[in-house]
């Protein structure tokens, strides 16, 4: 488990059943998959993670404390005897969210989520931290896209603002000229195109060209956003960033950082919901990276499964970002393809249902072993 936590030996007692939203939370833990999770929920002995290829046996009850969180972890029947023992209201509280973790996900803007699936990254830019200047005109990231689909990508994602640490406001104007070549071309070639962008009227000019999803880092926060998502019916990816891109790697800081990214994005998809958005359009992101030391990083991956209580597909994206040359030898990051699948097949053990990824093959070759060894099964 994740070092975010104070370990105590049993489950919290007498805990006050007012604000339990942000009081008590659940870890799925005890992972297994294929014949294992089935047994197991027929049994009685565990419950499915998104209705997946995964079951948890056992719950992590996260409590918040003044200096953080405790985390008791029990087998599963023991915690639902224990919630139930403390009363109603905390009974109804772990019910909810139990059932919430182990919801079936609808398909998310047209894309079934019944296995693991792959977004393919196209940054039209020239400064992305990573691929800078690559793909930076219209026909090459075209190409681009068109060969990661080629090659399995469920999702490309095409975005024309880099928002690596320190990067600098691209206008409106600018955005859309990199973008919107690049989103019509690929959609009018059948290709599932999601647009990566924090403004509202880059979204519109990308999904009048045919883009299906929004996936913004900072969560529909332009004040136009929420009502065009609702009114186009758009899906959208939410994620959890703490400041600003060119400010958020100064002096990132969290009293709990898995419990305060699990309460950002409980608020904005709360938001999303009050504004029209159905909560099937909507996915979860927590943001690797963006505002987070690589302590911080390492809390939210180790506690990822944390986020399925939202009840929202999870995306995760990790692909050759800094912390994984912080946990290595400083790796550039066209050298951090190997941490990266460590980090990526982690959050596919945590039921992470969407990769966002600059390797597609190579990823998608983890994860069909991945799948055959944990599962049984083939995630092509």
């Amino acid at each position: 488990m994740t070092t975010a936590f104070r370990r105590i030996p049993g489950p919290p007692r007498g805990i006050d059943p007012e604000g339990l939203e942000r009081r008590l939370y659940v870890l799925p833990a005890g992972v297994v998959g294929g014949e294992a999770a089935a047994a197991a929920v027929i049994a009685g002995q565990g419950w499915p993670i998104a209705d997946g290829l995964l079951a948890f046996t056992a719950v992590g009850l996260l409590s918040r404390e003044a200096a953080g969180a405790s985390l008791a972890v029990l087998p599963f029947t023991e915690a639902i005897s224990w919630a139930e023992d403390e009363g109603l209201v905390t009974a109804r509280h772990v019910s909810g969210l139990i059932h919430r973790i182990g919801g079936a996900r609808k398909p998310w803007g047209g894309l079934e989520l019944d296995r693991p699936r792959v977004m393919g990254i196209v940054n039209v830019t020239p400064d992305s931290f990573s691929d800078g200047g690559e793909a930076y005109e219209p026909e090459a990231a075209i190409v681009r896209g068109v060969a990661m689909a080629e090659a399995g990508a469920a999702v490309i994602d095409v975005g024309g603002e880099s928002t690596r640490p320190g990067s600098e406001t691209v206008s409106d104007e600018e955005e859309q000229r990199r973008v919107v070549p690049v989103v019509r071309a690929l959609a009018e070639r059948n290709i599932t195109v999601s647009i990566d962008t924090r403004h509202a009227r880059v979204m519109a000019a990308a999904l009048e060209a045919g883009a299906r999803m929004v996936n913004d880092v900072t969560a529909l926060a332009d004040p136009e956003a929420l009502a065009l998502v609702a009114r186009t019916g758009a899906a959208v990816c939410l994620m959890h960033m703490q400041g600003e891109p060119k400010t958020m790697q100064a002096a990132p800081s969290y009293a709990c950082a898995p419990l305060d990214v699990y309460d950002m994005l409980a608020d904005r998809v709360a938001a999303c919901v009050a504004a029209g958005i159905p909560r099937q359009n909507i996915c979860v992101d927590p943001g690797i990276g963006f505002g987070k030391t690589m302590r911080h990083n390492a809390e939210v991956l180790g506690a990822l499964a944390l986020y399925h209580g939202l009840g929202c597909p999870l995306l995760l994206g990790v692909s050759r970002k800094s912390f994984v040359a912080q946990m290595s030898r400083g790796e550039p990051a066209r050298e951090r393809l190997p941490g990266t699948l460590a980090a990526e097949l982690s959050g596919l053990d945590a039921g992470a249902h969407l990769l966002r990824v600059h390797d597609v093959a190579e990823t998608l070759q983890a994860m069909r072993v991945w799948q055959a060894i944990r599962c049984g099964g083939d995630a092509a």
